[in-house]
């Protein structure tokens, strides 16, 4: 046979067996999808290797996307058959949605799921509770991590009230070493997430506050909601110079370079400044209205897992999650991904003293979850892309607090009956 000829046999082979790649792969080989694309190397270095530890013979890939196009990445794959056989799931309406649509499997039979309250279920559940579509995974705690360096050097303590907040920002802002707050809206979804629900359950009084939302006993326009706009405005004159600029990973940057004081957080930002920051660093909770008799925190239900209703491995995948179901899941998930707090019954131990200090403020404040998740979204225009929007906008002073709310409310009055009164 000639060379020519050799050569032209051997790329057929070689074109025959990569043809075959996807029909041998899809047997014993799982596809995660998820939004959080931080954490990859905990999946692939821990998590994964903990369970093949038990299943050797189900190759397990990780493949996340980035947290802003996340929802419409996956439901692209959904409706093009070519989405991971395992879903990671947001809560509440996002995924409820996707359980109508047929994508997510009921796992009403999955064994080990009663090791999960009703509480933590609920965020995966039917309006009615009859179905449950996703494994609870973890919730997250909002609150400010800042660092304690800085605080010892320009002399300021951790305040406790949003009075010494604002004089401890202000001393920081003088001094002129660090940048008080690190924080950009060029992204939006922080200014809401780490803006305006970490700070609001306070004024809105939590639980009470987010369900009279729901009920239609309470308005974006009443006292509160204007209030938590108004704190959140002034936060202008804390942030990095051309903030608006400024990306979710930028502020990480500039925080775990140790060039800012304070940075406004959700606990799952734990992971990457132990890795990044070579200075100490702790927490401490949303500061409250001076003469509060009660704190709010945000402890939000925030990860869960469900299996993709079209999986080719649905079998495999079952194992998987009924892995996910035991203790054995919930204290390594909790102390892989410090800040990530297992919504399992299991008793877990929580090594890292950030994460620790975080989860300490359950027995202190009352919980509650994002007033944007559950039912408030449904509708055109999403509450919760809105109140990204509208909170960058307000932080940027294009809105004024009164407009911000304003607008919400008009958002959530043209779809959402309670709210047409």
């Amino acid at each position: 046979m000639s060379n020519k000829l050799l050569a032209k046999g051997l790329a057929g082979a070689l074109a025959a067996s990569v043809a075959l790649v996807p029909l041998m792969a899809q047997a014993g080989d799982l596809v995660i999808e998820s939004w959080r694309n931080d954490d990859i190397d905990i999946w692939n270095d821990k998590i994964i290797p903990a369970f093949n530890e038990q299943y050797p013979d189900i190759h397990v890939s990780f493949k996340p996307t980035t947290p802003t196009e996340y929802n419409a990445a996956l439901n692209a794959k959904l409706s093009g058959g070519t989405a991971g056989d395992l879903v990671a799931c947001r809560p509440f309406d996002a995924s409820l949605e996707l359980y109508k649509q047929g994508n997510l499997a009921s796992l009403n039979d999955l064994p080990g799921m009663d090791n999960f309250s009703d509480v933590a279920k609920s965020a995966w559940q039917t309006d009615d509770g009859s179905t449950t579509f996703c494994v609870p995974m973890a919730s997250v705690i909002h609150g400010f991590i800042y660092n304690k360096e800085a605080f010892e050097e320009v002399g300021v303590e951790v305040p406790k009230t949003t009075e010494e907040f604002f004089q401890v920002l202000d001393k920081i802002k003088e001094d002129g070493t660090y940048i008080p707050m690190a924080m950009g809206t060029a992204d939006q979804w922080e200014a809401a997430t780490m803006g305006f629900q970490n700070i609001g359950p306070n004024h809105w009084k939590g639980e009470e506050g987010r369900k009279a939302l729901i009920d239609g006993s309470q308005k974006f326009t009443d006292k509160p909601y204007v209030d938590t706009f108004t704190e959140l405005a002034r936060w202008k004159d804390y942030l990095p110079d051309g903030f608006e600029a400024i990306s979710y990973p930028d502020a990480q940057n500039l925080f775990s370079l140790g060039r800012a004081a304070i940075y406004p957080a959700g606990s799952w930002d734990i992971s990457l400044f132990n890795k990044q920051a070579d200075f100490k660093f702790s927490a401490f909770p949303p500061p409250a209205p001076a003469g509060s008799d009660t704190c709010y925190i945000s402890d939000h239900t925030d990860i869960g897992m469900g299996l993709n209703a079209h999986s080719k491995n649905a079998k495999d995948a079952k194992v998987f999650l009924e892995w996910m179901t035991g203790p054995a899941f919930a204290e390594l998930y909790s102390n892989a991904l410090p800040g990530f707090f297992s919504l399992s019954n299991a008793k877990v131990d929580i090594k890292d003293p950030v994460a620790q200090e975080f989860v300490s403020w359950r027995q202190k404040c009352k919980s509650t979850i994002r007033n944007s998740y559950q039912i408030l979204s449904r509708g055109t225009p999403n509450l919760e892309n809105d109140l990204w929007n509208i909170s960058a906008q307000v932080i940027n002073g294009t809105l004024t607090p009164e407009q911000g709310a304003q607008k919400a409310e008009d958002g959530l009055a043209k779809w959402y009956a309670p709210h047409q009164k």
